[in-house]
């Protein structure tokens, strides 16, 4: 199955590389380290004795501000050294923004193809592998297994769509699971996924999911009104879309002017999953008849109707100037979701579309405990933001409850470094 994977690998690359990298154009910031691909990693020093060296895979933001607790556990005795890969332009910002004291180097995963893999690992040379959340490469974990190097898929999770993928072509479940040392599911639906996919229960341990575990600095009252008035949000209250992709941007609109032709006054704080869209988000903007800014245009010359934050890394800081949340990829057509755990942690009112499956658990659990409350369509996002900014109790209740469920999911960051040193433990002395 392996030499099937390698042969159509280049094909498949060649057909799909156009759209790659338009997107990639798109999004900017990809120019920099881009043979990182090809596996042309720097050097690295020489291993020191005494220190392994770990190749950590964190695919894109938010598992980059997820792992930030595990790598200050990792390197706090100085046994451990780690190499931080990543995918995105934006992932890689911010881990050279916050990571580099925790780090030997940081760079982009290499296209998993044998050449490209097998350079990048004669480069890096790790002593463990750690990959997360859906992040298993065939050709990655090969090259490990053939070196006889461990491999952790940690805050492991299998999707709805790839779940009923692989389930129909068992072949394709055993190139991405063969090989990987231990599995440790965020989840204990995602556990039985993996057990259903052929994966052995005894190499399977559910840690929980280590984004539950965020601890975010909270903004003085000056901190607050100074975004406040950068953004342009005039005093009141604030619905705010986070993470949107297409179409939602239009929905948060038609709910903010249902919100206004009730009688209560009211902005629009929208944070697009992907800034490279502003053109499309301006173009809806610019025939709404609203006042707008966008955030990398700088300060905002004056109140505005709809604030845009076009900018990366800022969410845990915008979410505090929320009245209610919604949490974005999660109307029709959209079905995957974004995460809703950093409003639940700064106790926000939150409001999902039923399309959240890679967060189903997290969602279910939500809307269970009452801690957030389910939107079907465009029209019921409206209709529920209108009714719901206004009761500032009925919000209060809920966002209690959301602080209360994330207090009680926390810990899974000290059970899956407790794995890790475990694993770290089977490798001997250096």
């Amino acid at each position: 199955m392996l030499w099937l994977y390698r042969f159509l690998f280049l094909p498949v690359l060649l057909v799909s590389s156009p759209a790659y990298l338009r997107r990639m154009r798109r999004r900017g910031g990809y120019g920099g380290h881009f043979t990182h691909r090809f596996g042309a990693h720097p050097g690295l020093p020489a291993k020191r004795a005494g220190v392994r060296r770990i190749w950590l895979q964190a695919v894109s933001v938010g598992e980059m501000l997820a792992i930030a607790p595990m790598l200050e556990g990792l390197t706090a005795d100085g046994k451990v050294e780690i190499y931080l890969t990543t995918t995105t332009s934006t992932g890689f910002k911010l881990a050279q923004e916050r990571y580099k004291k925790f780090t030997v180097g940081i760079g982009y995963f290499p296209l998993d193809w044998w050449l490209f893999s097998r350079r990048a690992w004669q480069r890096i040379a790790p002593d463990l592998v750690i990959l997360t959340e859906g992040e298993r490469w065939p050709e990655h974990i090969h090259q490990a297994a053939a070196r006889g190097v461990p491999v952790l898929s940690i805050n492991a999770r299998v999707s709805d769509r790839s779940y009923r993928r692989l389930m129909l072509y068992p072949p394709a479940a055993r190139i991405t699971l063969d090989g990987i040392t231990r599995l440790l599911p965020c989840s204990t639906q995602d556990e039985e996924r993996f057990v259903a996919l052929g994966f052995p229960r005894e190499r399977l341990q559910t840690t929980g999911n280590i984004k539950l575990d965020v601890d975010i600095p909270l903004l003085s009252a000056e901190g607050k009104s100074g975004l406040r008035r950068e953004l342009g949000l005039p005093a009141g209250l604030v619905l705010m879309g986070s993470s949107t992709w297409p179409g939602e941007e239009a929905a948060l609109l038609e709910a903010l002017r249902s919100l206004r032709s009730s009688g209560t006054a009211g902005s629009l704080l929208i944070v697009p999953r992907h800034a490279e869209r502003r053109p499309e988000i301006e173009t809806l903007l610019a025939g709404s008849g609203l006042r707008y800014h966008f955030r990398t245009s700088g300060a905002a010359p004056g109140e505005v109707d709809v604030a845009v934050a076009d900018t990366t890394g800022e969410m845990r800081a915008l979410l505090q100037l929320a009245d209610l949340v919604f949490v974005g990829k999660s109307l029709p057509p959209h079905t995957e979701g974004q995460t809703p755990v950093e409003a639940a942690a700064l106790e926000k009112p939150i409001l999902l579309g039923p399309g959240m499956g890679n967060f189903r658990v997290i969602a279910h659990d939500l809307l269970e405990r009452h801690a957030a409350i389910e939107v079907a369509d465009v029209a019921a996002l409206a209709a529920t933001a209108t009714a719901l900014l206004p009761a500032a109790a009925r919000r209060a209740e809920i966002a209690a409850a959301a602080g209360q469920w994330h207090r009680e999911n926390k810990g899974a960051v000290e059970r899956t470094l407790a794995v890790i040193r475990e694993e770290l433990g089977k490798l001997g002395r250096v």
